[in-house]
């Protein structure tokens, strides 16, 4: 019995001094920077928030930006209307400018539509743009519509 309680003295002894070992750890690194390292991804993530949403500049420019990437979609569909309609009475040789320009509108038209998107996507952008903007552009869409 004497051997079974020192085998057991010595298992408690042997778990304090790991918990002990622990705890001198945790302390040592909290005393010597260690706690900057373990919270950096914490403070990260909350630095890159407030500066995101502390720059005034950013917030006014962003919100802008996704109604001038709205509007160039609007701006690009007008034009390819406008085009449309010469067109059915436009000589052979202005056919084939007009065909021309409205195929570099119809891509700068999805360009736009694309950058609108992605940027609609990015998290530090997404809170900045307008409640009455839509969420995504449709690139196969006859009309974009800017507002809700």
């Amino acid at each position: 019995m004497g051997e079974i309680r020192e085998g057991a003295r010595l298992a408690a002894w042997g778990v304090a001094g790991v918990v002990g070992l622990a705890v001198l750890y945790l302390i040592g690194a909290f005393a010597f920077g260690g706690a900057a390292w373990i919270t950096a991804p914490f403070r990260g993530e909350v630095s890159q928030r407030e500066n995101t949403v502390g720059s005034g500049e950013f917030r006014q420019t962003t919100y802008e930006e996704f109604f001038d990437l709205c509007e160039a979609v609007q701006n690009a569909e007008g034009t390819i209307q406008a085009l449309q309609e010469e067109r059915k009475t436009a000589s052979e040789t202005r056919t084939a400018q007009i065909d021309q320009s409205i195929t570099a509108l119809k891509a700068t038209r999805i360009e736009s539509v694309n950058d609108y998107n992605s940027k609609a996507a990015q998290e530090h952008r997404a809170p900045f743009r307008d409640k009455d903007l839509p969420y995504r552009l449709d690139a196969g869409a006859k009309r974009t519509t800017c507002t809700n």
